[in-house]
């Protein structure tokens, strides 16, 4: 008698731990929050910079790209102070970025080294991040005060030198704010060069020393290459986190003197809440927001050519 072979039966795939759509179930609540908070309003926010957007009317008329057209043409207010406040971001942007991420390296390799209480330093360079920017600014502003700050009452105290009007005079006005900005946040920077020095292999340093190899020589052929993802990761946040300066000016200067240190979150802010001009500030926050990606992905393309560099 003829046996018969036993076929698979023809259905849907399953998975061994269930079916094919479980996996998107666990997907859904992320991409509902996507969804609600960076698609829509990204969306919404295009859509209101094409109109003449008034809370108050139930039209909002069809303008096309006139907004942002404005943001292009010499001579117009919204070309004259965005450009202006945008190069106020781009200067504080380039004081920085460099001195976060080789301030956050120094440290890192400082407290590298067996010192006692290096968990101690940790903590105390990493403790401002948690402060709110409100408390860091009104910090730095009180140690920056034009005459009965910290630094100014430091200055009677040194022969030869005088009192100096820093959040009044045009240029010094940024040092509190980058000097508060860094040690308000190098420690995050700090814990992941560590974290990523820690976890290089000593075994290529022994093989250095055996060579001959000098401080310098196994920092530049074995620690800088091994930090370069953490670098680039240090680098794009920073960046980012740089061009979105808003609280420290804000709570420090105001934006002062002569709008000097008036980022352009501080301008589109205040195009939108106090002058009321939605679809302007809309159109300047898809332009900004542009940019910024531009300036990221240049960044990207850089870091990592020098990082395939570094690995061949």
């Amino acid at each position: 008698m003829a046996t018969e072979t036993a076929r698979p039966k023809r259905g849907r795939h399953r998975s061994p731990s269930g079916p094919a759509w479980v996996p998107y179930l666990y997907l859904l609540p992320h991409a509902v929050l996507f969804l609600v908070f960076i698609v829509y309003p990204i969306g919404f926010g295009l859509w209101v910079s094409l109109h003449r957007w008034n809370i108050l009317s139930d039209v909002q008329r069809f303008v096309g790209l006139d907004f942002y057209l404005r943001l292009v043409t010499p001579g117009s207010p919204q070309f004259t102070f965005f450009w202006k406040t945008m190069g106020n971001t781009a200067l504080f942007t380039v004081l920085s970025v460099p001195a976060l991420i080789f301030s956050a390296l120094g440290l890192a390799l400082l407290l590298e080294k067996p010192i006692a209480g290096r968990s101690v330093f940790r903590a105390i360079f990493f403790l401002p991040t948690i402060l709110a920017v409100s408390v860091m600014g009104l910090l730095w502003r009180w140690m920056f005060e034009n005459r009965t700050g910290l630094v100014n009452i430091l200055l009677d105290l040194v022969p030869f030198t005088q009192q100096f009007p820093f959040l009044t005079n045009v240029g010094w006005a940024w040092i509190p704010i980058v000097v508060g900005t860094i040690w308000w946040t190098v420690g995050f920077n700090m814990i992941l060069y560590g974290a990523a020095l820690a976890a290089i292999p000593r075994v290529y340093y022994e093989a250095a020393a055996i060579d001959g190899a000098g401080a310098w020589a196994r920092f530049r052929h074995i620690t800088w290459p091994q930090l370069n993802p953490v670098t680039l990761f240090a680098l794009v946040t920073t960046t980012i986190g740089s061009f979105q300066l808003f609280g420290q000016s804000h709570v420090i200067t105001a934006g002062g003197p002569l709008r000097t240190t008036q980022s352009v979150m501080m301008y589109i802010t205040e195009e939108a809440f106090t002058n009321f001009q939605f679809s302007s500030a809309a159109a300047m926050s898809v332009l900004f927001g542009l940019l910024l990606l531009l300036v990221t992905g240049v960044q990207f393309r850089l870091t990592l050519r020098d990082l395939g560099r570094g690995v061949r």
